[in-house]
């Protein structure tokens, strides 16, 4: 599992991971669409923006490796602003390719790309 160094571990002030410390023995987890629904807390809401930006800040517009990204909060964006960067895609292995879709990334998360949320 890759380990991407520099990349934030949490959303400063809270509980939300970024990223793992070391892979599942008991298998890969498996990354599916979560729905975002509009009620969601402010705080859940700021953690999504604050990933992306750290995607972005990170890895622009190339793809990426998974490694050891969570998977709960790649979940929340997973076929939306981050979408599979090959075919097949495998969505339970820590070697599969990904890439943020700037375009709906910037649509959804705005203040993720004016500099608010630093990495």
């Amino acid at each position: 599992m890759l380990k991407h160094r520099g990349f934030p571990g949490r959303f400063p002030g809270t509980d939300f991971q970024f990223t793992i410390r070391r892979a599942n023995p008991r298998g890969v987890t498996k990354l599916v669409a979560r729905e975002r629904f509009a009620d969601r807390k402010k705080k859940d809401r700021d953690a999504d923006a604050a990933f992306v930006a750290c995607l972005w800040q990170h890895f622009g517009d190339a793809p990426f490796e998974r490694g050891n990204l969570d998977a709960g909060r790649l979940s929340w964006l997973f076929g939306r602003e981050v979408v599979p960067a090959e075919d097949p895609f495998d969505p339970e292995s820590y070697d599969a390719l990904m890439k943020l879709d700037e375009n709906l990334a910037r649509a959804t998360f705005p203040d993720a790309f004016d500099g608010t949320w630093v990495a």
